[in-house]
């Protein structure tokens, strides 16, 4: 199945496709184990500098190899492309999907580069998926905020732009800002249920996409999902479960060399985390 027809089912059924990210191999084992375990399609991210880091061939090789051993739906997507050229070499290298980030940017520009990115990528491969965000959030870093983040009402996506950049773009899947956060703060998240609903109303099929979805309670991820939401993201919750196990185990062991056994505990909590998720948004035995 490609990445539109499952996100597709999704809406049509009432789920959200899982999408984390990724900054090396340890992380994608632990996610793509308990994908197979749970039978989920996943979506696996790099923003620009995980990109950076682990290599986008590399990335797209090991997306291929896994996809073909563990029979899954597995896409690979390049996460917050904010320049219609990095967008393109994520394109170039093989990725699945592209989320081209021009939010900082006034509508009319925003439109005109993702525009040209839609065109880009349906010139290489049509079922290549690209996704579009109007309205912006406030945090740029999937870390933990030890403060308050106040979220400003001009940073939420209006529906009536929502309706017409997804109109004038063609994207496959767009992205509002709807109280959602990159990170946790100390504030618990409170997304506006209200706002994915209206807008859900004004973009027809195209699929809707949560961002900053760690730190947010079950309830409201749930709420967000019967508004509309088909496609959630999660880093920083994986970050911190693959780093507080590596911490835990190199105070406990620390004459201990061998990498993988340094690194099991983090593919462990990396699975963990992730079951967790692919059971909350509903897409166990969807693949």
């Amino acid at each position: 199945m490609t990445l539109k027809e499952i996100l597709n089912q999704a809406r049509e059924e009432g789920w959200a496709l899982p999408h984390f990210n990724i900054s090396d191999a340890v992380t994608l084992v632990g996610i793509l184990e308990a994908a197979k375990e749970l039978k989920s399609p996943v979506m696996i991210g790099t923003s620009e500098g995980e990109r950076r880091f682990i290599g986008a061939k590399q990335a797209v090789l090991m997306i291929k190899e896994y996809r073909e051993e563990y029979k899954l739906p597995i896409f690979l997507n390049a996460d917050h492309h904010k320049s219609v050229g990095v967008a393109q070499e994520a394109l170039d290298a093989g990725y699945d999907s592209i989320h081209i980030d021009l939010s900082v940017h006034n509508l009319e520009e925003n439109i005109s580069g993702t525009k040209e990115i839609v065109a880009y990528a349906k010139l290489k491969n049509n079922d290549i998926s690209v996704e579009g965000e109007v309205g912006y959030l406030v945090t740029e870093s999937s870390k933990i905020y030890k403060e308050v983040i106040e979220i400003p009402k001009e940073s939420l996506t209006k529906p009536e732009e929502a309706a017409r950049f997804v109109q004038e773009t063609g994207v496959d899947r767009f992205a509002p800002a709807v109280g959602n956060l990159h990170g946790i703060a100390t504030n618990v998240k409170k997304l506006d249920i209200a706002r994915i609903e209206s807008i859900r109303s004004l973009i027809g099929n195209t699929a809707m996409v949560l961002h900053g979805g760690s730190g947010t309670p079950d309830d409201q991820i749930k709420a967000a999902i019967g508004a509309g939401i088909n496609n959630i993201h999660i880093n920083t919750e994986i970050r911190v479960a693959y780093a507080w196990a590596l911490r835990t185990f190199l105070a406990n062991s620390p004459e201990e060399t061998t990498p993988y056994k340094i690194l099991a505990p983090a593919i462990e909590a990396v699975r963990a985390k992730s079951m967790e998720k692919i059971n909350l948004f509903g897409s166990v035995d969807r693949a």
